[in-house]
Order: C-alpha cells, then structure tokens, then sequence
C-alpha cells in the first residue's frame, strides 16, 4: 500500500491501516530547539474508557520529548476519532501500532524509533516491543494487573512512571510485575501523591520523561 510521504511540518494526516484508516498527527520541534534524529510514537489510553491521541498525558508526554528536538507521531487506535474499525482487546491495536511504525521506518530510515505509551498504549507498546526493537521505551502507569503482558523483557533502554496514588493501576502489580521481568536497562519513577491520570502532576511528568530521555539522545542537550 502505497503510504503518504513523512511530513517537513506539524501535520494531520491519514495512514491506511490493517482495518481503514489510521488518524495520524506528527509534530516537531519549535524552531530554536536543535532537532535530534530520533521520532517518537506514542500511544493513548483505553479507547473504551474515552482515551484518544488528545489525552493530556499523551500530549504532555510528546511536549516533552519535542522540547528535545523529538519528533512525535500520536495516532488513534481503530475505532477511535477518524480511525476506522472496532476496539480489538490490544491484538489489533499492536496492528496498528506496527503499520505506523513501519511507516515511520520506512519514511524516515535514517532516524531512531522509540515508543512510548501511557496506560492501555503502555500496554500495547510494550507488548510489541520485542517485534519492533525501538531504541527505548517509556511507559507511564503501565497497566499490569489489569493486561495480561507476556513475559518478553525489554531489552531496550526503558523508563517506567508510576504514580503512587494511582486508583486505576495498582501501583504494587506494577512494581511487583517489574521485579519479576528484572530488565537490565529499567529506570522506575515512584511519583508519589499522583493519581492515573496525573492530575495536578502533569508538569513533574514532564520533567521526569525529559530528565531521562535526554541521555538516550544521539546528541544529548546540556542539562537544565
């Protein structure tokens, strides 16, 4: 299928999926940030439970990684927004994760790809880590106890977030599952007083991606 060409600016456009079409947004740098050869896709909430690619955690998590020089690719799932077909219990959804990156790959081959989730997309990112191979994970309140994860570990560098007043994730599944995997490149941030959807929290959110991200960077920025 022949896919749209990877965009030179901010852009909304439509990818065709394994089901219709996929409603992609790709974002960049602002202009005074040096750009990096890194592209970022991030994946959204429960689409049940109202999650799209317009979740202030999503958008929060792509602000923070375009503040260092990340491109960022957010897309809905199927079913949700302008993307066609039906909510698929995360099999269909890691579909849909993969056309997109495939996409990205095959756009833009001279870039780094990583993923990032946050609940159900935490879910479906890491779950399609291991076929994937990103560069580096971010996972923010990434639902175990509620997703059954297969037990592929990330080999890749991986940042965890986990709020500790959480009344969506039980926080203890979250570092109880992590203890098992034991992966070798994990960093876990324990936020405490911080519910799911990090109300009140979202700019310490920020802080945190950008504080951990900035070393995985091929170029990393002078700290802030």
């Amino acid at each position: 299928m022949e896919q749209p060409a990877f965009p030179q600016q901010d852009t909304a456009l439509t990818l065709t999926g394994p089901v219709g079409a996929l409603q992609v947004e790709v974002e960049f740098p602002e202009a005074d940030v040096a750009a990096q050869s890194v592209i970022a896709i991030i994946c959204h909430p429960l689409p049940t439970e109202g999650g799209t690619m317009n979740n202030k955690v999503v958008t929060m998590a792509g602000r923070a990684l375009r503040e260092l020089g990340v491109t960022t690719v957010r897309f809905n799932f199927r079913g949700t927004g302008e993307s066609a077909g039906e909510f698929d219990e995360g099999k269909g959804e890691c579909d849909d994760l993969r056309t997109v990156a495939e996409w990205v790959r095959k756009a833009r081959p001279d870039a780094l790809l990583w993923l990032v989730g946050f609940s159900f997309g935490a879910y479906v990112s890491i779950q399609s880590s291991a076929a994937l191979e990103p560069a580096a994970l971010i996972s923010l309140a990434p639902p175990a106890g509620r997703w059954d994860f297969d037990q592929a570990v990330p080999p890749m560098p991986w940042l965890v977030v986990q709020g500790e007043e959480d009344e969506v994730v039980d926080p203890q599944a979250v570092y109880d599952w992590l203890e098992k995997l034991q992966p070798s490149a994990l960093t876990l941030v324990k936020m405490p007083g911080t519910s799911h959807f990090f109300h009140g929290k979202l700019v310490d959110l920020r802080g945190v991606i950008k504080n951990t991200a900035r070393r995985w960077l091929p170029n990393p920025p002078a700290a802030e």
